[in-house]
């Protein structure tokens, strides 16, 4: 019987959300004889809690490549992943590249591996067009998101990255629309579903047994949870003062926890708010957490308010109110579908106000957020290595 050559997988992630994103594929690719998934960790996210952590807790192994960039500016940080990231290139010579979200180094990887030519050039793996075996496919994960909003540098990485890949696995219908309003060529959208449901799922069971609050000298459905981390919220003085008051006035009807981002730490005891909060009634708060331990928090608080996109999915999900400060989304099914709301920082406690009587309100589970993603992307990759490029 012939042997068969596995296809050489990068699997890129570089901040939480990512190792998120990639869990349940690696292990999915890990069963494959044909594939070889390679987790390459750029380094952006270099805080043990905001990273190593989350591999510990997705059963993940170290990660096989780590090209250590650390923090920067957003251009110091894209080019020295760019740089980094030609030489593994070179050196390894994928088949494939698949990078996750919408970070940098989502943005860094995608334009390196789609500048890079092999030489000598290698035979492809695909039988689909795949530039001559000059360099690997890429392919997005959670691909066609959009807010509209190009004053945040998330929205540059997408659309970048979105009109380089070679394969774009999308998570809904407005995915799927945005792509092709973009000029995408439908044959390389595929819908998958939502991957974060997969590591949530995945890790259900160890989720569950964890009682984080009970540490924290609290009840199921008695506190509210706050995550906080976007430049637009917590690097101007004056919007995170009226964040903090607002949540000041929430804490004093339920308790408020509050982990803190490495950025939001630094921009509250930079304009003297830690000690307001840390003397205010009703507030606990916490360093940053890893995914097990935070997510137990968010099974079993009465709401959210948050700037990020993955909890807006996570909370539509499990049926849990979600605020969100933010004046648009990418993920608009969270609200049209879920549990979310996009609410200004002036009118956070009135939001929150409203919003605590609405656990368990009726909501709508998107389809295809069912925990299967991993498996219909393996479908994917299995397609285009025998020439369908339809699941």
């Amino acid at each position: 019987m012939k042997s068969v050559t596995p296809i050489l997988i990068h699997l890129i992630a570089a901040a939480r959300p990512n190792f998120m994103k990639i869990a349940p594929l690696y292990h999915a690719l890990e069963k494959e004889e044909w594939a070889k998934p390679v987790i390459v960790h750029t380094g952006q996210h270099y805080d043990l809690n905001m990273s190593d952590a989350f591999f510990q807790d997705l059963y993940l192994p170290e990660p096989h490549i780590h090209l250590g960039v650390g923090s920067g500016t957003h251009a110091e940080q894209t080019g020295r992943v760019m740089m980094a990231y030609e030489k593994v290139l070179l050196e390894t010579k994928p088949d494939m590249v698949i990078v996750v979200g919408d970070v940098n180094s989502t943005l860094a990887c995608t334009l390196a591996t789609t500048k890079i030519s092999y030489d000598p050039i290698q035979n492809s793996k695909f039988k689909i067009q795949n530039c001559g075996g000059r360099r690997p496919l890429l392919a997005h994960l959670e691909a066609g998101l959009r807010s509209f909003d190009r004053s945040m540098p998330e929205e540059i990485n997408r659309i970048v990255t979105d009109s380089l890949a070679d394969i774009l696995w999308t998570p809904s219908p407005d995915a799927d629309q945005n792509l092709l309003h973009e000029g995408i060529d439908p044959s390389k959208i595929v819908r998958v579903g939502n991957i974060m449901i997969d590591s949530l799922e995945m890790m259900r069971s160890k989720i569950e047994k964890t009682v984080a609050y009970e540490g924290i000298g609290l009840q199921p459905g008695e506190y509210g949870l706050v995550t906080l981390h976007r430049p637009s919220n917590v690097d101007d003085a004056g919007v995170l003062d009226s964040i903090c008051q607002a949540l000041k006035r929430t804490a004093r009807k339920i308790p408020i926890v509050f982990p803190l981002h490495p950025r939001t730490r630094k921009n509250l005891e930079r304009n003297g708010l830690m000690s307001f909060l840390k003397n205010a009634e009703g507030f606990v708060l916490l360093e940053p957490l890893n995914y097990v331990r935070f997510m137990s928090l968010v099974f079993n608080c009465r709401f959210v308010v948050t700037d990020s996109g993955g909890i807006q999915e996570e909370t539509t999900y499990l049926g849990i109110p979600c605020v969100t400060l933010r004046s648009n989304t990418e993920r608009p099914v969270t609200i049209t579908q879920g549990t979310n709301m996009l609410c200004k920082p002036e009118d956070l406690a009135r939001t929150i106000e409203g919003s605590m009587p609405r656990k368990g309100k009726q909501h709508i589970v998107p389809d295809l957020w069912d925990g299967e993603t991993a498996k219909r992307v393996v479908k994917s990759i299995r397609s285009l290595r025998d020439g369908r490029c339809a699941l």
